[in-house]
């Protein structure tokens, strides 16, 4: 998996070439490493996590790793940032102005395609929540809540329109959330139970389509219903 490029950093910025190069150069590096660092953060955790093994993994020497990085707890903030970033950005686009199916449509698809495309992301993610998430909490607490507060509001205008059920909206999201990731954090069961991975295409679609079904036969009115 890459790190999500809105959160690649930028180093540097000098007119010359070289300054130019040299910036690309960390970038890259720094992508590089912030991958590993997810990748072995979502198998092992922190404890069972060394710069050694993330520096091994970016194909870089630990002295490298930790010019961009100084100490494994640093790296582990910068990870959980860019899966932050990830994890985010789907919630972001349900949109009050769309039909309530289309939008919610739209953001279980999305979520889907994170949970298949960046597991280990949605794997960090999970293992910080379990153990108390102390090191998102401030994260949690402001971004995570306004946002979710305000697509709670969209929510809350579709229900006093008979356009969804009558819901918190905070349980439609948990609903959406615990469904798309499962497909991540719980692969080894989805496997076992299917032999298949949300990268077999046939049952990333299918999959996607029964999450889709099931949270629409739950929540979403029909304008023809209504009366």
């Amino acid at each position: 998996m890459n790190v999500h490029p809105k959160k690649q950093r930028q180093v540097g910025g000098s007119p010359k070439s070289g300054a130019r190069s040299k910036s690309r150069i960390q970038a890259e590096n720094e992508n590089k490493i912030v991958t590993a660092a997810i990748n072995h953060f979502s198998r092992h955790g922190y404890r069972g996590t060394t710069l050694d093994e993330i520096a091994k993994s970016a194909g870089l020497s630990k002295p490298n790793l930790i010019y961009y990085y100084k100490t494994k707890e640093i790296l582990y903030a910068a990870a959980l940032d860019h899966v932050l970033d990830i994890w985010l950005v789907p919630l972001e686009t349900l949109d009050a102005s769309s039909d309530p199916e289309e939008a919610l449509g739209l953001y279980i698809q999305r979520k889907m395609e994170m949970s298949r495309d960046h597991p280990e992301a949605s794997r960090m993610f999970a293992m910080e929540v379990l153990k108390g998430a102390s090191a998102i909490k401030a994260t949690l607490d402001t971004r995570l809540a306004e946002l979710s507060k305000s697509k709670r509001d969209i929510l809350a205008k579709w229900s006093s329109e008979g356009r969804v059920a009558k819901l918190d909206g905070v349980h439609i999201l948990f609903t959406i959330w615990a469904v798309t990731q499962h497909y991540a954090d719980f692969e080894a069961q989805i496997v076992s139970q299917t032999g298949k991975t949300l990268r077999d295409e046939a049952f990333f679609i299918e999959a996607t389509e029964a999450v889709k079904k099931i949270i629409f036969q739950g929540i979403i009115r029909k304008r023809e219903s209504l009366g």
